[in-house]
């Protein structure tokens, strides 16, 4: 392997990029959105990261109500804090 070709393949471990194994296991890339391109559609949609710690018993429960209601968690979430913040 030549000196090139190493720093090549460095560049795109540094990268984040993959060293041919575009197709793992079936898997295939193509449908995947990097993380800006996500960013930008999530604030196109008025979306705001928001990031909290919580209890794990808290996080299963609501993980639950998300599942059994066929939602998101984020979206069982902010349904959640809405109806919280209307009792007041």
């Amino acid at each position: 392997m030549k000196k090139t070709d190493l720093e090549k393949q460095m560049g795109k471990k540094i990268a984040g990029g993959t060293f041919g194994a575009t197709d793992r296991f079936g898997k295939g890339v193509a449908g995947q959105v990097d993380r800006r391109e996500q960013r930008e559609r999530d604030r196109e949609l008025g979306l705001v990261p928001f990031a909290v710690k919580l209890h794990g018993d808290l996080v299963r429960k609501v993980q639950e109500l998300a599942q059994s209601q066929g939602k998101g968690v984020n979206e069982t979430t902010a349904l959640l804090l809405e109806k919280a913040l209307k009792s007041k």
